[in-house]
């Protein structure tokens, strides 16, 4: 089992009438990763905003950046606490997780505006 979380942007289309405008969405990022680093998620402070943001009221990237810059950091400072939780079967490493987070991080930082969509 695994997580996806994409972020999507909406964009109108205007026609050649000039009266037609139709709103359509585009995926601008797409990530997956194990559950196995849920643990280390919640130990980073960052498990809900990437697996469940809907509970702390997120919907759009902005919402998320500020709790992705305060984790990421912490797992940047202290790898040899979160490499703890790394996932017995391998399936789930903090050195998989890591850029995982910067990627998504960075994606927020670029689509602050687009609406996060979760997959669990």
């Amino acid at each position: 089992m695994s997580l996806d979380v994409s972020l999507f942007r909406k964009y109108h289309v205007s026609y050649d009438d000039g009266k037609t405008l139709e709103e359509k969405e585009e995926e601008v990022f797409e990530a997956n990763i194990t559950h196995n680093l849920s643990e280390m998620a919640d130990k980073a402070g960052i498990y809900e905003a990437c697996w469940v943001p809907e509970k702390i009221g997120a919907t759009k990237a902005k919402d998320i950046l500020p709790i992705l810059e305060k984790g990421y950091a912490d797992m940047k400072a202290r790898p040899n606490y979160f490499k703890q939780f790394n996932s017995p079967n391998g399936w789930g490493l903090y050195k998989h997780f890591l850029p995982w987070v910067r990627e998504y991080l960075e994606a927020c930082k670029e689509y602050p505006e687009c609406e996060i969509r979760v997959d669990r």
